[in-house]
């Protein structure tokens, strides 16, 4: 361990959580890119892609509990690691689902989104859980901003990506694309991930350092830190259940999502079907929204640290740039009487940089995660907030069945925005460190 000099290793740290983070969303926009080629191939009408859309989200939010209590027992770096692994393996074979019978091809692509949606469950807990062991509070907002960042920048870097491969070898190609490069990912993660104390290039300044600006530095401390107390019981889930304010932050993440997963699945069928762009272009076109949502998010992060370190509370440095964030989220309803091709490019834009800034959710579970529930919590918070991506597609695929239009469908996403400033408002109140004692399992049982 490096002892003279100031190391940064956790800058390392959260470029390898922005880099996986951007693989797994870069995981679901290749559905969403290839979703107008494979509904031709495999007979799909707009209800039934929204529900293999939705299918990801099902077995992914059903994980999210299991995998908060593993990350709490063995630590981030097997659980996340395994999960890299099982996932890029659904990312290539759902390529050579393609080859079989339309019937079959849905039914076992719907069954690896599955599959694909439970290996994903531990990514955004696992991050929350590592940015509170190696970030202090001051610099929490923008080490979280970045990981979640990644949505966006995910859509930037692989739209256009997935676009050209569409268009030169087929939307197959897609997923076994995304299979190779889980698997460079899942080297990169092992090679490089360990608790703060563990690992080989930190200094005892840069562990000082953490610590005293309120880093959890023990929670992965050795191989068997974790095993006892694990707190993966109802007793638990009640307790967090009870606290209005994580409630509020749960109801405000589940509206959030919403946003998330209309430009991670519709988006780019809104952008062909109602907007008649072609495939080509469509990569292109999703990638601007997808630019500004990543600077949004960066920035919203900047802004909530900077907020902190000015003297606000944390309550301020928190809700202003989400309630602001989503209040921008709004403008694109304006979307339906925009007829240029400009100027609704712009009006996503604004939205997408909007919901960029407000995406603090994971900085205040953060913030306010009693120790030693961190993965729980997060868990907790993303099952809640994943529902959206269950909910989403399906209600989007209805109402352009229904109605033939996006129109209506705008008008749903822009709403639950306005919802998301409610729950942030007056449901949350003030923002800070719960200190619950996790129920021993003698407990949990009575």
């Amino acid at each position: 361990m490096p002892e003279d000099r100031q190391t940064r290793v956790r800058y390392l740290i959260i470029a390898i959580l922005f880099a996986v983070s951007c693989f797994s969303y870069g995981d679901r926009v290749a559905l969403s890119i290839a979703g107008a080629a494979m509904a031709k191939d495999i007979s799909m009408d707009p209800l039934k892609m929204g529900y293999l859309f939705s299918g990801f989200s099902w077995a992914y939010v059903l994980g999210q509990l299991p995998s908060g209590g593993l990350l709490d027992r063995y630590g981030s770096k097997k659980i996340y690691g395994f999960s890299i692994v099982l996932w890029s393996i659904c990312a290539f074979l759902t390529g050579f689902a393609g080859y079989l019978a339309a019937s079959a091809a849905f039914t076992v692509i719907f069954a690896l989104r599955l599959v694909s949606g439970f290996a994903q469950a531990p990514v955004f807990p696992g991050n929350g859980r590592i940015v509170a062991l190696w970030f202090p509070t001051s610099e929490r907002g923008l080490a979280s901003a970045i990981f979640n960042s990644s949505q966006y920048f995910a859509l930037l870097i692989f739209a256009p990506i997935f676009g050209w491969i569409v268009h030169v070898s087929g939307w197959r190609s897609c997923f076994w694309f995304m299979g190779a490069l889980g698997f460079v990912l899942t080297l990169i993660w092992f090679k490089n991930i360990y608790g703060v104390r563990e690992h080989p290039s930190i200094s005892n300044s840069e562990i000082e350092y953490i610590e005293t600006g309120g880093g959890l530095v023990n929670t992965d401390q050795g191989p068997k830190a974790n095993v006892k107390g694990s707190p993966l019981t109802w007793a638990a889930i009640k307790m967090l259940l009870s606290q209005r304010m994580l409630v509020g932050v749960y109801i405000g993440q589940y509206c959030i999502v919403t946003l998330t997963w209309f430009f991670l699945t519709w988006f780019p069928i809104y952008l062909v079907q109602a907007r008649h762009l072609s495939i080509l272009k469509v990569g292109f076109a999703a990638a601007v929204p997808g630019l500004c949502g990543g600077f949004g998010g960066i920035l919203g992060g900047m802004i909530s640290d900077r907020l902190l370190q000015k003297g606000h509370s944390l309550t301020f440095a928190r809700k202003a740039p989400i309630m602001a964030g989503m209040a921008l989220s709004m403008t694109m309803i304006a979307c339906n009487y925009a007829h240029a091709q400009a100027l609704m490019l712009l009006l996503m834009s604004i939205s997408f940089f909007g919901k960029g800034i407000g995406a603090l959710g994971w900085t205040v579970i953060s913030d306010t995660s009693p120790k030693g529930m961190v993965g729980l919590n997060g868990a907790l918070f993303n099952l809640i907030g994943n529902m959206a991506g269950i909910t989403t597609p399906i209600i989007i695929g209805y109402i352009v069945q229904k109605t033939g239009s996006f129109d209506d469908a705008l008008i749903f996403v822009s709403f639950t925005a306005l919802c998301a400033i409610v729950s942030y408002g007056p449901i949350v109140g003030e923002i800070k460190r719960l200190d619950l004692a996790a129920p021993s399992p003698a407990a949990a049982n009575r």
